[in-house]
């Protein structure tokens, strides 16, 4: 690394504002649900059908994080986000024209293309977008920096919504939302482009996707925090998916506004932790931050557990709490184990990135064994069980986390 790169490590919010602006880009691939639930009634899908926008997203992950890594080694990791941004601008761009030009099934498949191509612009932009904070920040600061970017990218998320009921119920529109984000995409774009940025050297060796599992399955420490990130989204994806029917279960109300009120609680404190996170985690190491985080989503679990275990009148101010702590306590797991992968093999970082975001495959995996297990126990305590999983694997690795790194150095100086 230059030495420019070295005096820029411990760079202010405002030197890496263009950066933390493609985090809110980033947030972009949230609008998949609430844009599926218009084109569900604007064409009668069924609901595993319109379900599969959704997985579209997490697919891409598991064909393009690795090659995504490979490739920040050609073209470096800014060039890498101004690619994710444009392939993003691209999906913004092509709901547009459907909307404008076309109509029935001609333009239902541009959608889907569209939805394709957001989920491969965020698959670049995750794997390329986080190691390039690595330039401005280093050591425990690092995770604090990724949860600000985390917590940038949900309002995203939570506009998305909103600016499309805007869009419905003013203009008759509620595809302006892809309008508007293709405008912000835009300037992201253009302050991106125009910053400069003395990027570290490609990672040493010949990057090869065979070099990169064969580190992912080599090095017990990238492999717990390859493990780390599966576990955070799969929690984070199967609770947003399952409190609702959890709390329509146990109380026998249908699923009104009370149940889906659920997901926005999780919402509301992942942003809250997120926020905390960004300030507190530049002040513990990610040692304590895995703890901390671990402790609190297992104590969800419990409540959880006890809510599901109550057949007559539950209270439910026990599940709005088991709900309101795994968002807070899952909210930093992601960037706390990414940092840690990135910061212990600085030589390797873009084949660690991609490996890490490869993990958000888990958000695939865990929603269809929760349904599946909650099917087989005729009972949402299934679902519980298989969230319980993840979380007391994040307890546990905070717990080990000083035997786990002090033993990896051993085996290091043997």
């Amino acid at each position: 690394m230059s030495s420019e790169t070295t005096k820029t490590g411990n760079a202010g919010l405002v030197k890496i504002a263009p950066v933390m602006f493609a985090f809110f880009v980033m947030g972009f691939v949230d609008l998949v649900g609430t844009a599926t639930n218009y084109v569900k009634a604007e064409f009668n899908l069924a609901n595993g059908t319109a379900n599969l926008f959704t997985t579209m997203v997490f697919f891409w992950f598991l064909i393009f994080a690795v090659p995504t890594g490979m490739l920040m080694n050609k073209l470096g990791r800014r060039k890498t986000v101004l690619w994710s941004i444009l392939v993003t601008l691209v999906a913004m761009a092509l709901p547009i024209i459907a909307y404008v030009a076309l109509s029935g099934t001609a333009r239902l498949v541009l959608i889907v293309i569209s939805f394709a191509f957001l989920g491969i612009g965020n698959t670049l932009m995750q794997v390329s977008l986080n190691p390039l904070l690595t330039v401005f920040v280093k050591g425990d600061k690092l995770a604090s920096t990724l949860t600000l970017g985390q917590f940038v990218k949900s309002f995203a998320s939570l506009f998305a919504p909103y600016i499309a009921i805007w869009g419905a119920t003013q203009l008759g529109m509620w595809w302006i939302l892809f309008v508007i984000y293709l405008v912000v995409g835009i300037v992201s774009y253009v302050l991106l482009a125009i910053d400069k940025i003395d990027e570290p050297a490609p990672d040493a060796g010949t990057t090869t996707i065979g070099r990169c599992f064969k580190l992912l399955f080599s090095d017990r420490i990238v492999l717990l925090c390859f493990l780390g990130i599966v576990a955070h989204v799969g929690v984070d994806v199967g609770i947003n998916a399952q409190a609702p029917r959890i709390l329509t279960e146990h109380t026998g109300d249908t699923f009104t506004e009370i149940a889906a009120t659920a997901t926005m609680v999780y919402f509301v404190a992942r942003m809250i932790g997120c926020f905390t996170g960004g300030i507190v985690l530049s002040k513990i190491s990610n040692r304590v931050g895995i703890l901390v985080c671990g402790t609190i989503m297992t104590a969800s679990t419990v409540c959880f557990a006890i809510f599901c275990s109550i057949t007559s009148n539950p209270p439910v101010a026990l599940f709005w709490v088991a709900v309101a702590l795994v968002g807070f306590g899952n909210s930093n797991v992601f960037s706390l184990f990414l940092s840690h992968a990135l910061m212990y093999r600085p030589e390797r970082q873009n084949e660690i990135s991609g490996l890490m975001l490869m993990g958000l495959i888990g958000g695939a995996i865990f929603p269809p064994i929760m349904g599946a297990l909650a099917d087989a126990m005729s009972a949402q305590l299934g679902a519980i069980i298989v969230m319980s999983v993840g979380c007391i694997y994040v307890l546990v690795i905070g717990v080990g986390y000083k035997a786990i790194i002090e033993g990896k150095k051993a085996a290091v100086k043997a």
